[in-house]
């Protein structure tokens, strides 16, 4: 399904005495990625948010393969892995400069209405984007 790649370079504030990425940053990096590919898609997260929609993580699994360090460029790949209902589902690869595998993830979201934070079904203007 549809595929976004995001590329950066690790920051020194993001990684232990080491120099190694901190395990707890790996989830803003798959923010990013999502973040962005719902942008390459023609649609603002902050935009969604104002129009009543919210995404919160339900579901979380990150598998760690080698090390990311401080000043490495890395790439988040992220992909949809279906096409949603009332959750959405995520998966990632993690790249280091040469394409070697860092990591792979997978988040689920839950669409849920900001008002009632009950659960919604995916809104319209992503499914069309998505068709």
């Amino acid at each position: 399904m549809f595929e976004h790649r995001i590329s950066f370079r690790i920051r020194y504030g993001e990684t232990d005495q080491m120099g190694v990425v901190y395990h707890g940053n790996y989830p803003q990096f798959l923010e990013m990625g999502r973040v962005e590919w719902l942008r390459a898609l023609g649609i603002s997260y902050a935009e969604m948010e104002h129009s009543g929609c919210i995404l919160p993580v339900v579901s979380l699994n990150l598998n760690y393969k080698r090390p990311a360090v401080y000043d490495q460029e890395i790439t988040v790949v992220t992909r949809l892995k279906k096409i949603p209902t009332v959750r959405i589902d995520f998966e990632y690869e993690i790249l280091d400069e040469s394409g070697g595998l860092l990591a792979t993830a997978e988040t689920t979201l839950a669409f849920l209405d900001q008002q009632t934070r009950r659960p919604m079904r995916c809104p319209s203007y992503l499914m069309e984007k998505l068709a």
